[in-house]
Formats: C-alpha cells, sequence, structure tokens
C-alpha cells in the first residue's frame, strides 16, 4: 500500500475502501470483505447511516486499531454548532465503537462553518480525531476557512473522476498544504466510464480493467482514492493497482476527457444549498 502524509504528519492511505449508498444491512459484510483484501482505509459518514455496521465489521475484524485509518464525517449542525458538533463526533464514535477516528470531515460548506470547524479543532486537540478537514468546498470556501482559522484542513474529499478532473482546486490545495480526496471516481459509470475507448484502449495495453486504470490515474496524481463495491472479486481488483504505471502520454491522454463540469449536482446551485442546508439527521 502506498500512502500520503497529511499536514500533520498523519499518515493516510492512499486507497480506500468507502460505504456510500451500501445498504446498512449489506455494509458489515462488505467492509468485512475489504478488510479481509486489503483495505485499511474506512470511509465513512453519519449521513450514510451506516457507521454502526462498519464499526461491527472493524470490531470482529480483529485487525489491530493502530493498522486502520476510519473516517467519518459531520453533517450540518445548527446554532449552536459547536455544542451540537461535539455531541454529534461522539454520537459517531459510539456508533463505531471507537475511541476516536483517524480523520473527521465537515460533510457539506454549510451552516455555521466556522462554528463546527472550531469543535472540530477542539476534538483535534483532545485526540478525538486524529486528523480534521473538510469535504465539498470549492476553492475560495477552502482558502477563506483556512485563512482565518488556527489548523488548516488536512483534506478535502470532492468529487473527482476523469471528467471532472479539478485540476485547480487540486493546485490550490497544493500549494496549502491539503490533501486532496476523491469522492465518485468511477463517476457511478456516467458518461459510458467503464466502456470508454480511451480509458478501455489503456487498460488494454496493461493488461487491466478501466476500474484499475482510473484508480491508477488518480494515485499517480496523488489523490487519495475509496472505490465502493459488494463484489469481493471487485474490491481485490480496485486494491491491485500498485503493480503498473501509466505513462505520461497515457496521463494526458485522460486529461483530455475533463468536461470541467460536476456530473452530479453543484454546490452553487441555489436549490441544492437550500435542500443540503435543511436536511438534518436522526441520532
Amino acid at each position: 500500500m502506498q500512502y500520503v502524509t497529511l499536514n500533520n504528519g498523519v499518515r493516510m492511505p492512499i486507497l480506500g475502501f468507502g460505504v456510500f449508498q451500501i445498504p446498512p444491512e449489506d455494509t458489515e459484510q462488505a467492509v468485512s470483505d475489504a478488510l479481509a483484501a486489503g483495505y485499511r482505509l474506512l470511509d465513512t459518514a453519519a449521513a450514510y447511516g451506516n457507521e454502526e455496521a462498519v464499526g461491527r465489521a472493524v470490531t470482529s475484524s480483529g485487525i489491530p486499531r493502530e493498522d486502520l485509518f476510519v473516517t467519518t464525517k459531520l453533517w450540518v449542525q445548527d446554532a449552536p454548532a459547536q455544542d451540537n458538533t461535539r455531541r454529534a463526533l461522539e454520537t459517531s464514535l459510539t456508533k463505531l465503537g471507537l475511541d476516536h477516528v483517524d480523520l473527521y470531515l465537515m460533510h457539506q460548506p454549510f451552516g455555521d462553518v466556522y462554528g463546527q470547524w472550531r469543535a472540530m479543532e477542539a476534538a483535534n486537540r483532545e485526540g478525538l480525531a486524529r486528523a480534521i478537514g473538510v469535504a465539498n468546498f470549492s476553492p475560495d470556501r477552502l482558502l477563506d476557512l483556512l485563512l482565518n482559522n488556527e489548523i488548516t484542513p488536512a483534506v478535502n474529499q470532492i468529487e473527482t473522476h476523469p471528467f471532472f478532473q479539478r485540476t485547480a482546486d487540486h493546485e490550490l490545495m497544493r500549494e496549502h498544504g491539503v490533501q486532496h480526496q476523491s469522492w465518485g471516481g468511477f463517476a457511478e459509470g456516467r458518461n459510458g466510464l467503464f466502456t470508454h475507448p480511451v480509458l478501455s484502449e489503456i487498460g488494454t495495453a496493461h493488461g487491466t480493467s478501466v476500474a484499475q486504470v482510473v484508480l491508477r490515474w488518480l494515485i499517480q496524481r496523488g489523490i487519495v482514492t475509496i472505490p465502493k463495491s459488494v463484489d469481493p472479486g471487485r474490491m481485490a481488483q480496485n486494491i491491485d493497482v500498485f503493480g503498473f504505471e501509466l505513462s505520461d502520454e497515457q496521463m494526458a491522454a485522460i486529461a483530455a476527457l475533463d468536461t470541467g463540469t460536476t456530473l452530479f449536482f453543484d454546490h452553487h446551485d441555489p436549490e441544492k444549498v437550500a435542500w443540503l442546508s435543511k436536511r438534518r439527521l436522526d441520532d
């Protein structure tokens, strides 16, 4: 496994296992299979509704806690955000059966962002979260947060795939020491990703799947990625991406696929902002 070192010295696997959209009743088995395949980075969130299942799989795995890297995420909190953030983190830790997480992310750039971040800073100082970061922050929102707070986010997890490559975001994060992490690396198969002629040709050249090509492309850009699958065979295939390397020409061919636009939703869309800001989770 290859690792990245976050801006506070914490080491994070560059490839992990995500559980977004895996039903709670299927999550424990999926995570158990992923751990058996060699994954050590697990990515969940309060909003996914499957933290308890992730925790059961971690407990039953018998893998030493120090060998695992567990991420979960804070949903949008009402004022007083600092109090509510602390309660939300404690709830997540209880569901996971852990005394700390390795990375705690602010899931959306909405609500009392500053109050949420100050509470996350306090949790980091207390050891409840070894590193803290954000998700879905655009460059302007990320820069505002890091310039006006004590702790710079360790990670920004954003939609990143061959059709939305986030080059400007990547450069700004690199400049300020924020680790770029991808969600939606396979674009959920949109734009015919798994049969795309450019990606398929590269896969044929290396004797790999398109999925492996995409993961290798992300890794060579230094981007942490968290592919999801409930199929043990695909899990094993997805983690087997460290034995080949894409050429400069192949990287350039993939770079040419960038459309510069989201395939899912725009965090600047007022309707989407309103929906995300009003949604609340049941404890």
